[in-house]
């Protein structure tokens, strides 16, 4: 697994873009006292759902390989000459 220049900042953008995205399609409900592995894992398993990513093996799927998965999946969205991107 390839570490991106600027993936926390990329995960913190995904997950922020991932819970939008699951409030907005009505598939949850974030409380203030959920954590960020929770939110994380929430939303990488709801991108496999809607087929908008590609699950990890099975035995793969660890905090880390979620983060970085979204980071990726983030990174895909943006502009190729954003800041985060450089």
């Amino acid at each position: 697994m390839k570490k991106l220049k600027h993936e926390a900042e990329l995960f913190k953008a995904a997950l922020d873009a991932g819970v939008e995205y699951a409030e907005k399609r009505g598939a949850v409900e974030f409380e203030a006292t959920d954590s960020l592995g929770d939110k994380a894992l929430y939303v990488y398993r709801l991108l496999i759902h809607d087929k908008l990513i590609a699950p990890l093996p099975e035995e793969q799927v660890s905090q880390k390989a979620v983060r970085h998965r979204l980071a990726l999946w983030h990174a895909r969205s943006l502009p190729k000459d954003h800041p985060l991107l450089k």
